[in-house]
């Protein structure tokens, strides 16, 4: 395939978007790109590192995850990281958890989105890309 191919952002439901924003910006220190009009219902696309998320006015269609299970977003200094949000009223049900070289928790933003923040100690693990700048999460 000869075309550049990214992908730019999950899209996500909230039924309180103001609740929404003010926890991904709060915990995660999310940065809005755009805050406007699509399809006739707000939209707010959101940054968290290099990632992005829209995320649109409109409470979720369903009880359940659909076809998103969860959204992954990698953390450098995961432990300081998560005692913070600890400190800030933060809970998981397993905590932080490690494995050969990798450490993740699962929280859980409005509406019940599951999160998982995540941090690899291999800089040249596949799974950590190369989109920080050295390939490392420091």
């Amino acid at each position: 395939m000869t075309a550049r191919i990214d992908l730019h952002h999950t899209h996500i439901f909230a039924s309180d978007i103001n609740l929404t924003l003010d926890w991904w910006q709060r915990h995660l220190g999310a940065r809005i790109l755009f805050d406007g009009q699509h399809a006739g219902v707000r939209n707010v696309m959101i940054c968290v590192g290099s990632g992005r998320l829209n995320i649109y006015d409109q409470p979720p269609r369903d009880t359940g995850r659909g076809p998103v299970h969860h959204v992954g977003v990698r953390v450098a200094n995961l432990a300081a990281v998560w005692r913070e949000m600890q400190a800030n009223g933060i809970t998981s049900p397993n905590g932080m958890r490690e494995q050969d070289g990798w450490r993740y928790v699962m929280i859980a933003a409005p509406d019940n989105l599951l999160i998982e923040l995540f941090e690899f100690d291999d800089p040249a693990s596949p799974l950590n890309t190369d989109d920080w700048g050295n390939g490392s999460s420091q």
